[in-house]
């Protein structure tokens, strides 16, 4: 018994973020899903528990992502967080010294810059929280998610539910017509399906 509780508080050290003596630790934290599944929401409410505990948060969203509002990251339940909109990834480097958390929404739609860049901002020091959608209307990895997956220390997938048979649903299905993978979309033009009812297709809308 006491092999295994010496063990858990070393594997705890081992699993854990890590802390260095003299400098401040910081780390990637990635929230994917497919769409209505309240990445977002997740996005907001991490960000907003630190600014509860005074921390210097800083978010950003691609520029190109105007739903809801141009310069808030706005979850569907319409839940608000201020964000500084940036049309490439590089800008967000441009944050001030005393910023401890960095929140990015949406990151399925930035260049492939944004990997080296969390990778710097979380060498600063900095926790980085990011949220994004992990696969496109084809189901197929989207953008830059994948490699934010794989460095990531902290990875969360979140669902929707189903709308055809209500079990967990992990892919967007596209109602709108268009073969663009880049398409903004809201309810009405995307709904969450599971696997079994995303590759049944369109003959699920005629039933």
């Amino acid at each position: 018994m006491l092999f295994a509780d010496s063990f858990y508080k070393k594997s705890q050290n081992v699993f854990l973020e890590p802390h260095f003596k003299g400098q401040r630790s910081g780390w990637i934290e990635v929230v994917c899903g497919c769409m209505f599944s309240g990445k977002t929401e997740e996005l907001i409410r991490r960000l907003k528990r630190a600014k509860i505990a005074d921390m210097k948060v800083e978010v950003f969203k691609p520029r190109i992502d105007t739903r809801y509002d141009d310069v808030s990251v706005v979850s569907h339940d319409t839940n608000t967080l201020l964000a500084q909109p940036v049309d490439s990834a590089q800008k967000i480097l441009k944050i001030s010294d005393d910023t401890t958390v960095v929140g990015i929404d949406e990151a399925q739609f930035f260049d492939d810059d944004i990997v080296p860049v969390c990778q710097e901002l979380a060498m600063r020091g900095i926790r980085v929280v990011i949220a994004g959608l992990d696969m496109d209307y084809r189901g197929e990895p989207f953008g830059p998610m994948p490699k934010l997956l794989a460095v990531a220390e902290y990875v969360t997938k979140v669902h929707a539910i189903c709308v055809h048979c209500g079990n967990l649903a992990t892919h967007s299905y596209r109602l709108a017509e268009g073969e663009s993978v880049v398409f903004l979309g809201e309810k009405g033009q995307y709904e969450p399906r599971c696997r079994s009812c995303y590759h049944h297709g369109n003959i699920l809308r005629l039933k």
